[in-house]
């Protein structure tokens, strides 16, 4: 593993180093809402931006990549992104912080491009499941670390929002001294929803929901276990509970799907999670005096809400010729963005007319909703629908851009013709 990580050591620290600015941001952002007195809805609202900035930098992201290149897209948006956090601090309004998730969501969605699309030109078709799963292993414990930052300080100082913006200027650093050989950008191939919908029906339905969850997860999971009135440092244990369950139950998940039809296993482990998010609801509705069996309930509710994009994708790579998955992927990936730019602006509504219980019991009724959707499925056709080229491969993953998907494993076979990517040292 550290002879794959050695010569990309400059792409992944500086992946590393955004997350923990930008997963410090995602937690303080509802925290100090909260206590500026905004309601659940207006900061759901508020979340729901990042993901509308997400889906305009998915289109706007490849063309400012062809046009000045890696790293000059990467230094201008790692600024960009650093000045909107510290602007957070200084402009503390609804409607000023609206936009400038927006632009975060934007600049962000660009500086994944740039790192996961040039982590594709460094890998060779034979490593390239290894440097995915490297990939992502970064991005979880960056993740998760970054929930820990929170505890430094008050939400209510500017300390965090300035630590938040030196770590994402600080991934310019490692990007920015590479002698990496920067790739081309490729244009993208058009996506086509419809047609993906009708073949693949269980992966569409499900990166909606996904989304709508997740980002629902994402954006107000602050503000639920604040309205438990836990303390700044339980807010962090949580949300490092939730996603090192996450982290800890998507492999086991996804072996057994790889054996299994994989619709049965999006409708059990979804029927599952919507169980453990009834769990959290009355863990937190009876316990509030006892965070550790809150932070329990969500490890285990994480486990199974993390797999559930990560199964969609693998049967969506089931479903399509392995020269499609790019293209099919793209589509998933939007869809996710759309219900996760739906997901707070609806929890937060519900968390205001119901309290703060309605956000474990909305992942309830939308895990159980793909539940349903993978049942129907299932009895229209019983039988397990691998194509005969080969079964897709389950591979955990977190957020991504369609840049990240020519690592997964599946396109194997389309490089083995390719030529080895130009490299130099580090």
């Amino acid at each position: 593993m550290i002879r794959l990580a050695l010569p990309i050591g400059a792409l992944l620290t500086g992946i590393a180093l955004l997350l923990l600015g930008t997963g410090l941001l995602n937690t303080l952002l509802p925290v100090r809402g909260e206590l500026e007195g905004y309601t659940a809805q207006v900061l759901g609202l508020i979340m729901s931006n990042y993901f509308v900035g997400f889906l305009i930098g998915t289109r706007l992201g490849p063309r400012l990549i062809r046009r000045i290149g890696h790293i000059r897209a990467f230094a201008f948006c790692a600024a960009l992104v650093a000045i909107c956090t510290l602007l957070h601090a200084l402009w503390i309004d609804p409607y000023g912080w609206a936009l400038l998730r927006i632009v975060t969501g934007t600049g962000l969605v660009i500086l994944y491009m740039v790192i996961e699309s040039w982590l594709n030109a460094q890998t060779g078709s034979e490593q390239r499941g290894q440097v995915f799963a490297i990939y992502m292993m970064v991005n979880l414990v960056a993740l998760a670390s970054a929930q820990q930052l929170i505890r430094i300080d008050s939400p209510l100082q500017f300390t965090l929002f300035a630590i938040s913006a030196l770590f994402i200027t600080m991934a310019l650093m490692p990007i920015t001294l590479t002698r990496l050989v920067p790739p081309t950008m490729q244009a993208g191939k058009r996506v086509r929803l419809r047609r993906l919908n009708r073949k693949v029906p269980v992966a569409a339905a499900g990166a909606v929901i996904s989304g709508l969850s997740m980002g629902a997860f994402w954006g107000m999971a602050p503000v639920y276990v604040a309205r438990l009135d836990f303390s700044t440092g339980d807010i962090a244990g949580f949300l490092s509970a939730t996603i090192i369950g996450g982290a800890i139950l998507q492999y086991p998940l996804g072996r057994y799907s790889d054996t299994h039809d994989r619709r049965s296993v999006i409708m059990w482990t979804t029927a599952l999670a919507g169980i453990c998010a009834l769990l959290l609801a009355v863990a937190g509705a009876m316990l509030t005096q006892l965070p550790t069996l809150v932070m329990l309930a969500g490890f285990i509710y994480g486990g199974f809400a993390f797999a559930i994009y990560p199964l969609v994708v693998a049967h969506l790579a089931d479903q399509l010729d392995p020269n499609d998955i790019l293209e099919g992927s793209g589509a998933l990936l939007m869809l996710h963005g759309v219900g996760a730019a739906l997901g707070p602006t609806l929890a937060g509504a519900l968390i205001t007319q119901f309290g703060a219980s309605a956000l474990p019991l909305y992942f309830m009724v939308t895990q159980w909703a793909l539940t349903a959707v993978a049942a129907r499925d299932l009895g229209r056709t019983p039988k397990a629908l691998h194509p005969a080229h080969q079964s897709g491969h389950y591979v955990p993953m977190v957020r991504t851009t369609p840049e990240v998907m020519q690592l997964h494993p599946d396109q194997d076979e389309l490089d083995t013709e390719a030529s080895p990517p130009r490299r130099e040292a580090g």
